[in-house]
């Protein structure tokens, strides 16, 4: 079988099975902050799991994309050297949300191996959790799985072993769901002559290919206690990579159809032949398993950059083009033709890269250009620092160095890590680590009290499930107080005073998603009034309207009237339907590359984050801005249809970033052809929208620029202002009349022409006057002095600027001579010292100047063929000016 029919297969079985096919979710996870990437198969069903989230079935099948690097998966030295480490990989996996448990899973996993992939079951043992009474107490051994392996296999226990925590109990993560597992693992040199006694991973030849996790328990925080799960589910795991390596009969992941185009077109570029020099070879695939990872983690939408998941992707993408540039000697840019490869073969399964083909080549092509920039300076860096080291005998690059490299040369430590070690040299971590401290906070992810009232928020969610949203129909409506909390405290009334998160049964208050803030409003109770400032979704679908209770009291269970603050929902509407708007005229414009990154929609202005390499110019500012007029004069009416995701695809609606998307989703069309998912609010028709100003552009990230603009009300009273200070700096300026403002650049253009002219007069004033002005010529100064032409002179100049200017000029009239100039113009002095270049072995107008500088009670620098100072005793400067005189008669 090829990957990609070992992919149908899998999913083709479960789907006769009654699972329904689920796409891949992003790499990038939706509403979990405590994970960088999709590391895992469940991830994008960890709500359902839950219970947090309900979905309209109870089995499903993926083939999920995902990324294990960074964190705890911080082991990217292996990658391209061992046959089975990646970063990047694709995960086949079955769920059951409270539906079958452990005998359909471990029954069908065993039909699937050995009837349709047809698995040699005698290179077959399993593992199954045998009880880990240190790690785990009181979770039984699991005999259930055990007794069913059994059934089905006909084997005996010699061949089902039983591990502990550490290798057949899975946790997501510190928090999450989690249970004991069975894993499958076959022996790949052949048939086994006896089977392992312990973990097989250590036993030697043999693989682990799939995992059944039987999820029964959840913990809410890292060291709490485990609670069951509201009904016993299935997650299963399994490599795609590892199970085509096992039918096609490979010793290695890389020997397989899943590499070997984008293995052939790296050893192209490089000019070599796979497979004939170990070394090269390992150069081949880190690159070969990297492009993977890059490709797969830009057409998600992350850029390398300097923090969390985008410095993750920088450190992968730059090991690879280091390999390619020192172990394969490839002087050229090449990743972005590695990626494209990528794409070629992945497009299939995957058919969001072909769409982002461009934006993921412009992405890697500007990585390239920038690290091939750096790489030198920073090389460079680390050779003077080495030889500053072997001069000392130090052994360890400081962590400051290390700091440096990072952020001003784009190194990642790890990469000087291995540039040291090549040298015998090792890193200073810690001292690095405290730079990075001191710099700034790396991780943004919630602190500890945030944690705890998340936690409360998920079980809140757990037990009331989803609030209904009427706020499309319109501002106002009834509910029911389901929860009240006040801090992380859940409590059952609050009175006047109190800060409080309240859950509704339904609301038609919009809570904070897709870019777009949350309402603002009251709440009216039998005997209470509150204040709602804010509407947020923290967990699953259910909102929590964040206030302070004004008057009266508010308990669980009243009945109240919730009103929307209209004029806000309002201006926020049009904001947002300008975004859609703006994100079509930016693609018109700009090119079809263009993804939105990112935005912020509030009532008085919008952002709009989107990838683009390049500032935009002014003659495409103004495109864009016409554009979007253009589409809101043309007043058409919006619509909002209610599909299924892949009709939506069909009709071209464009997703959002970072946003996760049901089965069904919400489609707007905004003026005449914006058609995007989006589950906001907007305007009813676009010229509701009013007008549309761009405030500015500019860039946020590598290859992310970022618009501001202000609609309606917002932009009439940008431009109101704009006329009332170009009105102000018009009188400032002298002009007069009703079209003044137009007339402010011509005439600051002038005002400025002049100014620039008045300084070079006076520059050239000042330089005459230090010059000796009024007939005095300072080269009638100069004494020779051991056959060595000198002038040492004070000046009428406090102008640091002038006084270099005169001495440039002075030292070319000289032709060969010692200069010294004191500027006695101001209350200190400032001091000049030259020696030609032909005197520069014989004298130095550093150590010149450093003597005469301490005599006026400062202080000089400089090199031997130029100094600079100053003195604070102005009184002394003839005393000094001979002791100038004398230095070089002792020292000629």
């Amino acid at each position: 079988m090829k990957a990609a029919e070992v992919r149908k297969a899998f999913l083709e079985f479960f789907k006769s099975k009654g699972h329904e096919v689920v796409a891949s979710s992003s790499i990038v996870p939706s509403n979990d902050p405590t994970l960088l990437f999709t590391n895992a198969g469940m991830v994008q069903f960890k709500d359902v799991f839950t219970g947090v989230e309900k979905r309209p079935y109870k089995r499903a099948t993926t083939s999920q994309k995902c990324v294990r690097a960074g964190g705890k998966h911080n082991d990217l030295d292996e990658v391209g050297k061992t046959p089975r480490h990646h970063t990047f990989f694709e995960m086949l996996g079955n769920f059951s949300f409270g539906d079958y448990f452990k005998e359909d899973a471990i029954t069908w996993a065993w039909e699937l191996i050995t009837k349709v992939y047809k698995f040699d079951t005698s290179r077959m043992c399993v593992t199954v959790f045998g009880g880990d009474d240190e790690h785990l107490p009181g979770v039984p051994a699991d005999d259930e799985a055990r007794a069913i392996w059994k059934r089905v296999t006909g084997w005996g226990d010699e061949r089902i072993i039983g591990l502990g925590k550490a290798d057949n109990f899975w946790m997501m993560g510190d928090t999450g769901p989690m249970g004991p597992c069975t894993e499958i693992h076959y022996f790949t040199p052949g048939v086994p002559t006896t089977f392992p006694t312990r973990d097989p991973q250590t036993w030697g030849g043999w693989l682990e290919f799939w995992n059944n996790v039987f999820m029964q328990f959840e913990r809410r925080d890292k060291d709490g206690e485990l609670f069951p799960l509201p009904a016993p589910s299935i997650d299963t795991g399994a490599g795609l990579e590892r199970v085509t390596c096992i039918l096609q009969d490979k010793q290695s992941n890389y020997d397989t159809d899943l590499f070997a185009a984008i293995l052939a077109k790296t050893a192209a570029l490089a000019g070599v032949t796979y497979g004939a020099d170990p070394e090269k070879d390992t150069a081949i695939r880190v690159i070969a398993y990297h492009a993977r990872c890059s490709t797969f983690l830009i057409g998600d939408g992350v850029f390398p950059d300097k923090t969390g998941r985008e410095y993750v992707l920088r450190r992968i993408f730059r090991r690879a083009v280091r390999h390619g540039k020192q172990q394969l000697g490839i002087d050229k840019l090449f990743m972005h033709e590695v990626c494209m490869t990528v794409i070629d073969e992945m497009k299939d399964a995957y058919p969001d890269l072909e769409t982002k083909r461009s934006t993921i080549e412009k992405v890697c092509r500007n990585e390239e250009e920038l690290f091939r920039r750096t790489l030198a300076h920073g090389l460079a860096l680390l050779e003077d620092e080495f030889a500053v080291m072997a001069r000392t005998g130090a052994t360890q690059v400081s962590g400051p160095t290390v700091f440096k490299l990072y952020d001003t040369f784009g190194f990642p430590e790890d990469l000087t890590q291995i540039v040291a070690g090549e040298r015998g040299f090792t890193v200073d971590d810690v001292g690095y680590q405290a730079e990075m401290k001191k710099a700034r906070e790396l991780s943004k992810f919630a602190g500890s009290e945030q944690e705890v009232v998340a936690a409360d928020l998920k079980s809140v969610a757990g037990e009331l499930g989803a609030t209904r949203f009427v706020g499309y129909e319109g501002t106002s409506g009834e509910g029911v107080v389901r929860a009240i909390l006040q801090g992380a405290a859940r409590v059952d009334r609050a009175v006047a005073g109190a800060a409080v998160q309240l859950v509704f049964d339904q609301t038609p208050f919009y809570a904070e998603s897709g870019g777009q803030i949350g309402d603002a409003g009251m709440v009216s109770a039998p005997h209470g009034l509150v204040r709602i400032d804010d509407t947020k979704k923290p967990t699953g679908d259910m909102f929590v309207h964040v206030g302070v209770v004004e008057r009266g009291e508010l308990k669980v269970g009243d009945r109240v009237q919730l009103t929307v603050d209209g004029a806000r929902r309002d201006a926020i509407r049009a904001n947002h339907s300008a975004t859609h708007l703006l994100n079509l005229a930016l693609k018109s414009v700009l090119g079809g590359h263009i993804a939105q990154k990112g935005s912020l929609v509030a009532p008085d202005r919008l952002r709009f984050d989107f990838a683009h390499m390049a500032p935009m110019t002014d003659d495409e500012k103004r495109q864009v801005e016409d554009l979007v007029n253009a589409e809101i004069r043309a007043n058409a009416a919006s619509h909002v249809d209610v599909l299924p995701i892949e009709a939506a695809k069909q009709r071209g609606a464009v997703a959002m970033f970072g946003e996760k998307y049901g089965d069904t989703v919400r489609v707007v069309a905004i003026g005449r052809a914006s058609l995007e998912f989006c589950g906001g609010t907007h305007v009813h028709r676009a010229g509701d929208i009013g007008m549309f100003k761009l405030l500015s552009e500019s860039g946020v990230a590598q290859g992310v620029r970022r618009i501001e603009a202000a609609t309606g009300v917002g932009a009439f009273d940008y431009l109101r202002r704009l006329e009332s200070e170009l009105g102000r700096a018009a009188t400032t300026l002298g002009l007069k009349g009703g079209a003044q403002i137009f007339e402010v650049a011509a005439r600051a253009d002038k005002t400025v022409h002049d100014y620039k002219t008045l300084e070079k007069e006076i520059a050239k004033l000042k330089r005459s006057i230090a010059s000796g002005g009024g007939g005095r010529d300072l080269l009638t100064e100069v004494q020779i002095i051991k056959g060595i032409k000198v002038l040492a002179a004070s000046v009428d100049t406090d102008d640091g600027k002038v006084l270099r200017e005169t001495g440039d000029a002075l030292r070319d009239k000289l032709g060969s001579g010692v200069l010294l100039l004191a500027g006695v113009g101001g209350a200190e002095v400032k001091l000049l010292a030259m020696v030609t270049k032909d005197l520069v072995g014989t004298l130095s107008a550093g150590k010149l100047l450093a003597e005469i500088a301490t005599m006026l009670g400062g202080r000089a620098g400089g090199k031997p063929d130029l100094a600079q100072g100053g003195g604070k005793d102005v009184a002394a400067v003839p005393a000094a000016l001979d002791a100038a005189r004398t230095w070089v008669a002792n020292h000629a």
